[in-house]
């Protein structure tokens, strides 16, 4: 068997074997090699020329030094650069070998990351779902018809609503009961038409049904996982529309306190600040803090026409009970007016520089707008004019409704206080 160098991959003339890789080498090519890298190309431990072992071998008599004119002296110029073309051939092939093994370290620690930032979102994805082994049950048949039903009677007898007061309806300033089990502010409250119930959200992210007899919680409607921004209840008074910080509506059985629907826009990555049914509880309307006032097919869940010309988050939001109407505000000091008919604004409402808005409202009949803020106002519609400003509250006024027929006017404002407005 021949020697052969592990650079040149040639017979050598003068071999030389390494102690530390046993490797042969060509000694004229190893000694070049150790000039620049002192080390073994094999094993790569620091060696020097001294330490390489010459190999005996039958001597060759080379010729004399050739001239440097003479053919020999170009055969000795190519040997030279061959040899230093087979010294940067071994040096490319170590590379090569070296960054192969680099490849493959970074694809198997790319695959690693991978997999557990794979595992991360999972778990992540799991912690942000409700505490609650329940899932949403969807809008049944039965559902469906009962809205739609009460739709048809609704619109039938919008014009014949009653008009005479309750007979027993407890006296004023008689404080009934003090309800208790929220942990964060209470945000919005609904008096239930049947006179029995009360419904509240917080900021704790929870919905609490209550019985107004006892004073007590009869349902929790777990539907989001942050704060809850608004609620609002059906036509039929079974169920109910809420909102969250965490960009999702949610519409849930007041009376199993189970999440029917839970829904939201992918397309949007903003929160939702305000929604309200519509008087016939078909459609539904949510306000985001992005400035867009939103319009959803109840029953197909879908966002059947985008209302957006506001600046800031939708601050409150109102359909008339004439059914084609909706006034919407936001921290803009404007109201706008939308005809769902058409699906355009048409009135645009300009308050003073720096007005807030907190809270609109239309009376049952759907001729006056009241306006919750800065102070509380009142319009009228079709022409939509001013006619009516109370300035009585110290602070901000959060809500406002109107009373019988529009007898008298209610309001409430961060300074404590309820008013009531007469003529």
């Amino acid at each position: 068997m021949s020697l052969v160098c592990v650079l040149s991959e040639q017979v050598p003339e003068e071999p030389v074997v390494s102690p530390y890789s046993g490797a042969i080498f060509e000694k004229r090519l190893i000694l070049k090699y150790l000039e620049e890298k002192k080390v073994d190309p094999i094993c790569g431990r620091e060696m020097t020329a001294d330490e390489l072992i010459e190999i005996k071998v039958p001597s060759i008599i080379k010729p004399k030094p050739p001239s440097a004119t003479s053919i020999p002296a170009l055969l000795k110029t190519l040997q030279d650069e061959w040899d230093a073309i087979m010294l940067h051939s071994f040096t490319l092939r170590q590379q090569l070998q070296a960054t192969r093994q680099e490849l493959t370290y970074s694809l198997y620690q790319h695959d690693a990351a991978c997999r557990v930032i794979a595992r991360l979102s999972k778990e992540l994805t799991a912690a942000h779902q409700p505490m609650t082994d329940e899932t949403t049950e969807g809008l049944t048949d039965v559902i469906i018809e009962k809205i739609t039903q009460k739709a048809t009677v609704l619109t039938a007898e919008r014009k014949k609503r009653c008009k005479t007061i309750p007979e027993n309806l407890v006296k004023p300033e008689e404080l009934i009961t003090i309800l208790k089990g929220h942990n964060k502010k209470v945000n919005n409250v609904i008096f239930h038409p049947n006179c029995q119930n009360i419904i509240t959200s917080s900021l704790d992210s929870q919905i609490r049904i209550w019985s107004f007899p006892e004073s007590q919680t009869t349902q929790i409607v777990r539907a989001h996982e942050i704060a809850v921004t608004s609620i609002s209840l059906h036509a039929t008074g079974d169920y109910l529309l809420s909102t969250s910080n965490d960009e999702n509506w949610a519409f849930s059985d007041i009376n199993t306190g189970k999440v029917l629907v839970k829904d939201g826009d992918n397309s949007s990555n903003h929160t939702l600040t305000t929604s309200k049914f519509h008087p016939d509880g078909l459609i539904f309307g949510t306000g985001t803090s992005d400035s867009l006032i939103k319009i959803w097919d109840l029953k197909d869940r879908s966002n059947v026409a985008n209302f957006p010309g506001h600046n800031g988050a939708i601050t409150a939001m109102s359909f008339s009970e004439n059914g084609y109407y909706l006034a919407t505000s936001a921290e803009d000091p404007v109201i706008k007016l939308w005809d769902l008919r058409k699906l355009k604004n048409f009135k645009t409402i300009p308050l003073d520089e720096g007005y807030q808005i907190k809270d609109l409202y239309f009376d049952y009949s759907g001729t006056y707008l009241a306006v919750a803020g800065t102070d509380v106002r009142v319009y009228i519609s079709k022409q939509w004019e001013h006619i009516k400003t109370f300035e009585d509250h110290t602070a901000l006024a959060t809500n406002v409704r109107f009373g019988q027929n529009a007898s008298y006017i209610c309001s409430v404002s961060l300074d404590r206080s309820l008013k009531i407005y007469s003529n």
